[in-house]
């Protein structure tokens, strides 16, 4: 594996996926020791390279000695390309090229919201992209609604049987009226607001998946230890919801607003 010289990754060190990725490429020797550099504690000489606002949204590759700099998935092609030779050609093709810039662009506008920092003072923030944002909230709307009619049917005999329809139209129920709540706490952070949910939903949704893989393995067909679970999820949710709120600077009634609405829809269901 090559080690590509003389570059310098700037990654934001306030982005924990940034972080982690940027470090792999050291850690894998792609990179060499001084390889990457934080945006926020990048040289005068780097900053003069790069263009700081597409920075911020496109991570930047910087040719120390000529200058040249690379953005997005071009920056991690060039790395991949020095390290396997081998995939050149499948990076330089056109429609797989356009396919990673998508997908990059997807994860790096929402990184935020996926999982957030703890730096208030961050100086790294992407801008607000609205095709992917609602990309992004409707895909977590979607598979959270399929795995939790999944999960429901490990629940029949506590609750009514359910189907795709009636756990989309809650989550999407949910979308609705958080966003009400946060009109009324904190309108500017509705966007930032419901990306954090929808991780905080899907990521529950995952949760369950682990489950009800376990389940599958060891033979569980007791409801009540499904139901269990679900509650558990639910409680290590609220807490995230709890953390992530005070991250946004909204007033904790939001999570007062998620649990009632959960608490309605419980309710109408039994």
């Amino acid at each position: 594996m090559k080690t590509l010289k003389n570059y310098t990754l700037v990654f934001d060190n306030a982005c924990p996926m940034c972080t982690v990725y940027s470090k792999a490429f050291v850690k894998a020797k792609m990179l060499d020791e001084s390889g990457r550099k934080s945006y926020q504690q990048m040289s005068n000489e780097i900053s003069s390279s790069i263009d700081t606002d597409r920075a911020k949204n496109e991570i930047a590759l910087v040719n120390t000695q000529t200058g040249e700099v690379f953005y997005g998935i071009d920056s991690i092609f060039k790395i991949l390309a020095n390290a396997f030779p081998i995939f050149g050609p499948l990076f330089n093709f056109q429609p797989f090229k356009w396919l990673m810039k998508k997908v990059y662009s997807f994860i790096a506008y929402n990184r935020k919201v996926i999982v957030p920092g703890n730096d208030k003072n961050d100086t790294c923030v992407p801008d607000v992209n609205l095709t992917y944002r609602w990309a992004y909230i409707l895909i977590a709307w979607l598979l959270t609604s399929l795995i939790l009619t999944h999960y429901s049917y490990h629940l029949i005999g506590l609750v009514p049987p359910t189907k795709f329809f009636r756990e989309f139209i809650i989550c999407g129920g949910q979308i609705i009226f958080q966003s009400g709540v946060i009109f009324l706490l904190a309108k500017n952070k509705i966007l930032d607001y419901l990306g954090n949910m929808m991780t905080i939903s899907f990521a529950g949704a995952l949760l369950l998946v682990l489950f009800l893989f376990i389940g599958k393995i060891f033979g569980f067909r007791n409801p009540y230890l499904y139901a269990g679970v679900f509650m558990s999820v639910a409680g290590l949710m609220l807490l995230e919801h709890f953390r992530r709120v005070k991250l946004l600077g909204i007033h904790w009634s939001a999570s007062a607003g998620w649990v009632i609405y959960r608490l309605i829809v419980l309710w109408i269901i039994l």
